[in-house]
């Protein structure tokens, strides 16, 4: 069973034959909430819809496990309108900085007619503002120390897929780095819009407007691409010629991972054991009634 994962707040998420969320509280001790399972309805296992579907429940229960690990770290229950607020403002940094700043950036830039050019332009100011966007929050404590629960997340994965016994000893002598990282799909998926919305533009033509809608509509598309190919590069191991689509999001690894100390391997290793049914959860306040099962 392949198991993929997320980090948040002083904790890790894991999703294998459950999602299970551990993060290390206030005192020090590690809570686990199991946040439901994942059940891929039949059109969700086509190719190309696979990676869209993957790319909502990522989402669902990413949003979902880094509010409650907010609240977990903390020791402080977040309001129904806190969470709302720090959604909508997610989504509308996303798509004011990487949607509408790169396409009135690029307006003063191009002033030759033709969509091609234009869209090339856009797309690598897109990624120039992606990669610094990475670098300056790397700079804040906070986000370094998720960055090492990133790490500690893709060593316990790779310890787990070399059948290894979970222990911190185990894991500890394993990379931060992950071929199926959603750092690489990152990387993909903005190669490929820069593609994808270069071909759309040479059969129709773009104003400001437009452009913004299409860079919308388009993502669903982007993202199964993307994912395929990831699933490629990761069935090689990012060796031979793949490993030119490999190596943008291998080299970003290295500034969104960084090493865990035991504690956080901890964490990771507890997620994971929850994640593939080797411990149960005890909690009280387990949430079973978030199980989910998204119908096609």
């Amino acid at each position: 069973m392949k198991a993929g994962g997320q980090a948040v707040i002083e904790g890790v998420l894991m999703i294998a034959r459950k999602v299970s969320l551990a993060v290390r509280n206030p005192d020090g001790n590690i809570e686990v909430r199991e946040l439901g399972k994942v059940k891929f309805p039949g059109w969700a296992k086509i190719p190309f819809l696979r990676g869209f579907y993957s790319l909502f429940v990522s989402l669902y229960f990413g949003i979902k496990a880094l509010n409650l690990s907010s609240e977990i770290s903390s020791g402080e229950k977040l309001k129904e309108s806190e969470k709302f607020f720090s959604l909508i403002t997610a989504v509308g940094l996303a798509v004011g900085l990487f949607v509408v700043v790169p396409i009135f950036l690029t307006n003063f830039l191009v002033t030759k007619k033709g969509e091609f050019l234009y869209s090339l332009v856009e797309g690598f100011i897109r990624v120039g503002l992606f990669l610094l966007y990475v670098w300056i929050i790397s700079l804040f404590k906070d986000v370094k120390r998720v960055f090492q629960y990133h790490g500690a997340e893709h060593m316990t994965i790779h310890a787990y897929e070399h059948g290894e016994e979970l222990t911190p000893e185990n894991v500890r002598k394993y990379s931060t780095i992950h071929p199926r990282c959603g750092t690489n799909f990152l990387m993909i998926f903005l190669i490929v819009a820069i593609l994808l919305l270069s071909l759309v533009g040479v059969v129709v033509e773009m104003n400001t407007w437009t452009r913004i809608v299409s860079r919308l509509v388009l993502l669903p598309f982007a993202a199964g691409i993307s994912y395929e190919l990831l699933k490629v590069i990761a069935f090689f191991n990012g060796k031979g010629l793949v490993k030119l689509l490999y190596l943008p999001g291998y080299l970003l690894q290295y500034l969104t991972t960084a090493k865990p100390d035991d504690s956080q391997l901890e964490v990771a290793i507890t997620a994971l054991k929850y994640a593939v049914g080797e411990e149960k959860d005890t909690t009280e306040d387990n949430v079973k009634e978030d199980e989910v099962e998204l119908l096609g």
